[in-house]
């Protein structure tokens, strides 16, 4: 019985594997709102007007396995149903719902959302426990390591991470506090690509770099794994500190895409100089746009750049309080092709831990996010043109802004309900159109 004990199945502080899973089913809703067209000349990216519901419903397992030294292999199969506001479209950088994908249905979809190798190499320094998780064994890491990470999974998993804004499934709801809304970081239509990157962590900061492959499409589901050829690179620096004892951390982030993607510029040009080559007439890729007398991007694909760079800090200031900003400019000379139709963003907020009021595992959150387009895009979208999600037929352009309060509450020891309200003002940019109120509730279970 001791050499049983002595070889225990599972050492939850040196875990060999582990296993999680999470649910999570979200519901919104909006009453109509005003707006003096939708849809016009038969384009159809426009936020419909009248009173709609949206749902997403997930289930994630995540499974870990410690192969040999220093090596951890995740693997988290994934199921979607959903119905989306308007089919997706209508908002820019401030979709209410992080959840929605380009690909979803009311069907329940699975697939494989995550299935990579991430290996460490320990270079010495402090010594510190790494607490279980979904995709995170146990055991201890040194404060001077090099971690490499390969495979199928989300850029999200290792740039851009924020304390109170990116774990959406337990805070804000609304997309445009994921990450930057002008990230156009590397995914397929639900969010996740296949690439590599390496981290070297030294004390307090952490170096990042990566490579992942883009898709074939803008905001389509099939990658495009000529990855020396189209590809998304990202570089990041990290820094920890301490405030008046409080501890916070400051990022910067830069993006580099090489994609086959549309300017805007290039759309208008070769529209004006030949009317046939307009929205209606595409034979290649494009977005179902009937729009005769508009310009569409299908028409100038050709192997393009886009770039961004992007701040992220976040600070506690009390034990159960802390606030978080984000900011990035993106060239805005080209179409979004993986993320939200931005070209600059802006979010800030905080989040009260329940302590204040004697309940320690409830939260409420409060955030602002703001989205701009480039002058480019702008005309683009005056003139009839449409992006993956956005594109009433005309525009009078002002920057698209929402507020985000939430209140989560837990129920079980895993098991949390959250109230949410929405404010949304210029949908897709539009000051001839809204705003938008949409209300939700989200259940979230943890196993």
């Amino acid at each position: 019985m001791q050499l049983l004990a002595d070889q225990d199945w599972h050492d939850m502080k040196d875990e060999r594997w582990n296993a999680y899973g999470q649910a999570t089913y979200i519901s919104s809703w909006k009453p109509a709102f005003p707006a003096q067209y939708t849809n016009l000349n038969g384009t159809p990216h426009s936020l419909l007007p009248n009173a709609e519901r949206s749902f997403t419903g997930t289930v994630t397992a995540y499974f870990g396995l410690k192969a040999w030294q220093g090596s951890e292999i995740y693997l988290a199969p994934e199921m979607i149903s959903e119905l989306p506001l308007s089919d997706l479209k209508g908002l820019g950088g401030s979709i209410q719902n992080f959840e929605l994908q380009k690909s979803g249905s009311v069907s329940a979809t699975w697939y494989k959302s995550r299935f990579y190798l991430k290996q460490t190499i320990s270079m010495g320094g402090d010594s510190h426990h790494v607490v279980s998780g979904p995709l995170q064994l146990a055991g201890n890491a040194d404060s001077r390591r090099l971690v490499i990470t390969g495979g199928n999974l989300s850029i999200l998993d290792i740039f851009d991470k924020n304390s109170y804004a990116a774990d959406l499934r337990q805070q804000f709801l609304n997309m445009a506090f994921l990450t930057n809304a002008a990230y156009d970081f590397a995914a397929d239509a639900r969010g996740y690509s296949v690439g590599l990157a390496a981290e070297y962590y030294f004390d307090d900061w952490t170096f990042r770099l990566g490579r992942f492959a883009t898709p074939q499409n803008p905001n389509d589901l099939p990658l495009d794994f000529r990855i020396f050829k189209y590809y998304g690179d990202q570089v990041e620096i990290e820094h920890r500190h301490r405030l008046f004892t409080q501890p916070g951390a400051v990022r910067l982030l830069a993006y580099r895409n090489h994609e086959r993607m549309g300017r805007w510029d290039d759309a208008i040009a070769a529209y004006q100089a030949n009317p046939a080559q307009n929205a209606a007439n595409c034979t290649s890729f494009n977005y179902d746009s009937a729009n005769s007398s508009a310009p569409d991007l299908c028409w100038v694909r050709k192997a393009n750049v886009k770039m961004g760079i992007g701040i992220n800090l976040e600070q506690q200031l009390f034990d159960d309080v802390g606030v978080f900003l984000r900011g990035m400019v993106s060239d805005g000379k080209t179409e979004v092709y993986s993320y939200t139709s931005a070209d600059r963003s802006l979010s800030f907020g905080s989040l009260i831990g329940g302590d204040r009021w004697g309940r320690h595992y409830d939260a409420l959150g409060i955030a602002y996010a703001s989205s701009w387009i480039s002058a480019g895009h702008a005309e683009y979208l005056r003139l009839g043109g449409v992006d993956g999600f956005i594109g009433d037929g005309n525009l009078r352009y002002r920057p698209e802004q929402v507020v985000d309060i939430y209140y989560k509450l837990r129920l079980l020891p895993s098991a949390w309900m959250t109230l949410d309200y929405q404010h949304i003002a210029n949908p897709a940019y539009n000051a001839d159109r809204g705003p938008v109120d949409v209300y939700g509730v989200r259940a979230h279970f943890e196993f």
